[in-house]
Formats: C-alpha cells, structure tokens, sequence
C-alpha cells in the first residue's frame, strides 16, 4: 500500500477540513454527530498505521514507507520513518481515539473543539515522519497553533496567560532552529535529513566575540536545535511554561501534551542533534547531563509541595523528562533504548494520570488534593485504576514505568556514575510525591458532605483506561515489543556516532 505515512498524516487533517465546512448549526444533535465524526476519523487513522507497524521491517535500518516527490521552490516532500519514529507515529494514533471519547462531555464550541485535535493529530504525525527539513519545520511550528487555541479557549480561569506562554516559550525557541536550518543548508546544499544525517559539518575551534568554540559550526548548530528542543520536552530551567498550561490546559488536551506533544523535544535530539551533530553533541553532553540531573531532583521536590493535582503530575513529567535526556545523551544501546522506551511508556501512564484526575475533576470541578479523601469507599473502580497507574509512574516492577527508568539508570551508570547516583535518588522522590498524593485523595476516611454521593467511574470512562492499562502491563512484563523494533536503529545511530566523534574530537581540540 503506498502512501500509507501521508494517509495516516491527512486523514485527520481532511476530516477536519470537512467538519468545518460541513457541518452547519449547533445544539446538541450537532454536537453528538461533530464527536461521533472525529473519534470515527481517530479510530480509522490508528487502523491504518497499523499496516505500517505490521508491515515495518525492524532490521532494517534505514527509512521505510518512504515517499520522495518534489514539492515547491526546489524542496521535496520526502516521508519516511525508522526504528526510531515509528513507534512514535503508533503512540499519537492510539491516543488520540482515547483522547476524543475523554471529551464527551464538552459542550461548548464542540465543533471548533474537534477540529482542533484532528489538525494537531495530523501536524504531530507529521513531525514523525517528515524527512525534510522545511516540512519538519512546518509540522514541528504549526502543532503549536491547535494547542494554543485549546488552551485559550477552552481551559480554566488563567487560559489566556498559561497559552501565550506555551506559544512564546516554544516559538521563540524554534527561531533559533530556524536560523541553523538555514545554516545547515548553506553548508549542505540540501534540506533531505537522511542525507544530512550522513553530511560532516565543520568541527574546527571557532572563536565567536571572544569566546572559544570547541567543535565549531557543530556545537554551534547543536546549540541552536537545543533552545528548540529542551524548550519542547522541557528541560529545567526553560519547564516553566509546563505546569501553568497543565493546570489551565481541559483534560484532553493535557493528555496530548503530555503523552505526544513532549515527546517532539526528545524525537528532535534523536533524529538531528545526535546523528547530525555528533561533536557538539559530545561537547555539551556535561551539560545536559548536568541540567537533566538537576531537573529530576528539582522538580521532584516542588512536585512533592504542590497543592493542585494536575500541577504536581506536571513536574513529575519534567521529573520523568530527565530520565529521557539522560538516556539519550549516554550515547549507549541501553541509555538510548531506555529513553525512547520510557518517552512510550511516559505516553501512557502521564496520559492516564491526567485522566485520572480529569475523572475527578468532572465530577467535583476542583483540583485542590485537600478537597478529596477517602473516595476509594465510594469509587473502587476508579482507587484501583489511580492505584495501578501511580504503581507505573513511581516504576513498579511489571509495568512499563520500570523498564524504561531500568534501562535509562543502566545506560547512565556506564557513562557517569554520580550522575546515576543523583538520579536514583529521583525514584526514591517519585514515589515519594506519587504515594503521598494516593494517600490523600484515596484513602482515609469519606468525612467532606460533597463527596459522600459522588459517582464511580461509567463504562466509558472504564473503557478509555482499559487500553492504557493494557499497554502498560504488557510492555512491563514484554519488553521486547519495543525493544526489537528500536534495536538495530539505534544500534546503528551509536556506532555511527562512535565512529564520527573520536577522529573529530581530535581534530576540534588538537589532541
């Protein structure tokens, strides 16, 4: 079947063209049809990409599905994905039908709502598959817009503050990715990222306003897409913008940020920092390592004072994010596998956790951890599924949350061990924070008025969670569904980095 990546990347993008041209009115029969449209459209896409993870050959390491046609003023609109994005393109695909049936009680502006998530659904396929670096660019910023206007319009009391943040700290960190994309196709002649994953670009010491460069353009270059992606995952100390969009952000769309959204910093360093940019990569590894370290023990702590449910699952996202650029700058089998493996798992398990107190949140229209206590005596089904995915998040054994934090840890130790040190202290915290929040919404005893004729889980709600569940168990116990995939990607992505650095390290340094 060809075309099969730009099927699944325009079907929700089409969709909602004809959403909005079509449908005419409002009330609730329109309102019913508007969401019926857009989980049948979400539903539809997650069954075509599985002819792409069917038909993916993991050994095989290059580009698969690929589609090379020329585009406009010289560029071409080349798709493709590898071991590395494929399983990325699944995770939004999957989500997104959860995501939609998550917001069947949404009433205004329904239409406009719908639309929304069908085009950030086709601009997020579209970052995973794009193997040019215009269209990259133009999946990577348009995202931005849907999100902005979620949270604008249809989140909480200060949407209009935690939105424009979102939008300005993103965007303002792409300008400088911009500024390198020109630059790389200055020096390259061309914007094809497979060829400019294999194109060396200088490394000599440069010295810039009085300052020395060690690794020249590279470090230059790597800098430039670092503003980018560190913002994206985000990395301390540009998180800022998470928690406040979190917390004014409506369910849904905190599950696509978290779940999908964050996960386009951390794709970003796999597919141009690391494979591009192989000696500024060495360079400021430190840093990262560095700055990832802090993050993860940082944001543990404010998490562990917060108040708001949704903002103390937000910095446990940039906790967890630590471990992700942790990993990937180990530039080890295992460091990388375990970073790629709990962004997945992370997909899953903050997705449902954002639910979880979505679930909630419905029912008693406040976030505040104080307002609750003792509802596992009125709400079991809904104590055990928070029970299990908090389990995930803290990185219980036999779920998804602990192979990847497993291997992460082993990658580290092998690269620095104070850095592993400092960041098996994080999962002491984790469950520190996670539990401490269980405790007090779950147990105790059922003594506030409000909650004493709250309402357990419906069947749709149970049926949103059982997938995430499922997912989560079997990745925890079968990690080898991912792990087969990833391997020889990124078994190739280390050799050829080991292969680039040392010579060229050399050369950049005289030694």
């Amino acid at each position: 079947m060809e075309n099969l990546l730009s099927i699944i990347t325009f079907v929700p993008l089409v969709a909602a063209a004809i959403l909005a041209l079509v449908q005419r009115g409002n009330g609730p029969a329109a309102d019913r049809n508007a969401k019926w449209f857009a989980l049948t459209t979400t539903a539809v896409t997650f069954l075509i990409s599985l002819f792409v993870l069917f038909g993916f050959d993991p050994s095989n390491t290059g580009m698969q599905f690929v589609e090379d046609r020329p585009w406009i003023m010289g560029l071409h609109y080349k798709m493709g994905v590898d071991g590395i994005s494929v399983l990325f393109v699944m995770l939004t695909t999957f989500l997104m039908p959860l995501t939609i049936a998550s917001a069947w009680h949404v009433e205004k502006r329904v239409k406009e709502y719908m639309i929304a998530f069908l085009v950030l659904e086709g601009l997020m396929i579209g970052v995973f598959t794009a193997l040019d670096l215009v269209l990259f660019y133009l999946f990577f910023e348009g995202g931005l817009i849907p999100m902005f206007l979620i949270i604008g319009i249809w989140g909480g009391p200060n949407r209009i503050y935690a939105a424009f943040k979102f939008f300005l700290y993103t965007f303002l960190g792409s300008v400088l990715m911009l500024v390198a994309m020109v630059a790389m196709y200055m020096e390259a002649g061309t914007t094809d990222i497979v060829a400019l994953m294999t194109h060396s670009f200088p490394h000599d010491t440069l010295h810039v306003l009085g300052i020395t460069v060690v690794g020249g353009m590279q470090t230059l270059l790597f800098l430039a897409f670092f503003a980018s992606f560190a913002v994206k995952m985000p990395m301390w100390p540009v998180h800022t913008w998470l928690p406040d969009a979190h917390v004014q952000a409506p369910t849904a769309g905190s599950v696509v940020l978290a779940a999908v959204l964050l996960k386009m910093g951390g794709y970003g360093f796999l597919r141009f920092s690391l494979p591009m940019f192989p000696v500024g990569s060495e360079v400021l590894t430190p840093l990262v390592l560095g700055m990832s370290a802090i993050a993860i023990v940082y944001t543990s702590l404010v998490a562990l004072v917060q108040e708001d449910m949704k903002k103390l699952v937000a910095y446990s996202s940039v906790a967890h994010m630590g471990y992700v650029t942790m990993g990937i700058f180990t530039m080890n089998q295992q460091g990388l596998d375990g970073a790629i493996f709990q962004m997945l798992s992370h997909g899953f398990v903050s997705g449902a956790l954002f639910l979880a107190v979505g679930v909630i949140y419905d029912r008693m229209h406040t976030r505040d951890i104080d307002a609750y206590g003792g509802l596992a005596l009125r709400m079991p089904a809904y104590a055990l599924v928070f029970m299990f995915f908090t389990m995930a998040n803290v990185g219980l054994p036999g779920t998804s949350g602990f192979v990847g934090e497993f291997l992460t840890l082993m990658g580290v130790f092998q690269t620095n061990t104070w850095v592993a040190l400092i960041a098996t202290s994080g999962v002491i915290l984790s469950a520190s924070y996670a539990l401490w929040l269980y405790r007090r919404v779950v147990f105790g005893d059922l003594i506030k008025e409000s909650l004493k004729t709250i309402s357990d889980m419906s069947a749709r709600e149970k049926w949103i969670f059982a997938p995430l569940v499922v997912m989560t168990l079997l990745l925890g116990v079968y990690p080898s569904l991912v792990t087969d995939i990833i391997g020889p990607s990124v078994a190739q992505l280390v050799q050829n980095y080991h292969a680039a650095v040392p010579d060229a390290m050399a050369a950049a340094t005289g030694h």
